[in-house]
């Protein structure tokens, strides 16, 4: 699944008053009337190169794909967790709040309707992006919704969802614990939501993004919660 970008990232102009401009990577042939799927990354943002490759993976299924810069060039460094250095993460979440981080979302979701008039929209979210893609199935501003190990999702948030949602959870992540997960499978099953929810032994808090691809579990769980995603949005999208 790993192979060299090649698309060069745009700017989006924003059609929310008062949002700044977007840098955005998109693949995949653009055109209107299309299949898109609006991938929000995980705190290591559009430039950690493993975003732009899992884009690239899903153009390759026939879908346009859109990675906006949510972070406005301001994501946090890969570097401190390669080398196991400590960060601040706290000072960087309150920097990019959702006060701050939402209206960049809605500004993009609505370029990505007018640029293209899709057919049909999904939303994939990797650990911080997970919250925003509840929060779109929840205002249903989107067709169909992926989460990878999601952070910071509220249960409120969930008690909206009625559009279908596919979770990829890991067995070992203290941000979404097996409490949580139980916790929100109650909540979709009790309002009859489309869900399908898989758990991977042997893996951690972001494998689906940025696992391991040299240990075999973590390369397999990775591929699978990819192809999982696929089928879900192949059954789901129009």
């Amino acid at each position: 699944m790993l192979r060299p970008t090649s698309i060069q990232p745009i700017i989006t102009s924003p059609l929310i008053p008062n949002t700044p401009l977007v840098q955005t990577y998109i693949s995949g042939e653009k055109g209107t009337g299309k299949k898109v799927i609006f991938l929000i990354t995980d705190i290591f943002g559009v430039v950690f190169n493993n975003a732009k490759l899992i884009a690239d993976d899903f153009a390759a299924q026939g879908y346009l794909v859109v990675v906006p810069d949510l972070f406005n060039g301001d994501p946090v460094p890969w570097t401190y967790f390669e080398k196991l250095q400590e960060y601040d993460l706290g000072t960087w979440l309150g920097k990019h709040p959702k006060e701050v981080t939402e209206p960049l979302v809605e500004s993009v979701l609505a370029n990505i309707k007018a640029d293209f008039a899709p057919t049909s929209i999904a939303a994939i979210g990797y650990c911080y992006g997970a919250k925003y893609v509840v929060r779109l199935l929840g205002a249903n501003k989107i067709d169909v919704g992926a989460i990878a190990h999601p952070s910071f999702v509220d249960d409120e948030e969930v008690e909206l969802v009625r559009k279908p949602l596919i979770i990829e959870a890991a067995e070992t992540d203290p941000i979404f614990p097996v409490e949580n997960r139980i916790k929100t499978e109650a909540i979709l099953t009790k309002n009859k939501a489309i869900y399908e929810i898989t758990v991977f032994s042997g893996v951690s808090h972001g494998f689906a993004v940025r696992g391991d691809p040299t240990v075999p579990q973590t390369l397999y769980a990775k591929e699978r919660a990819f192809f999982n995603m696929v089928a879900f949005f192949s059954f789901h999208m129009k």
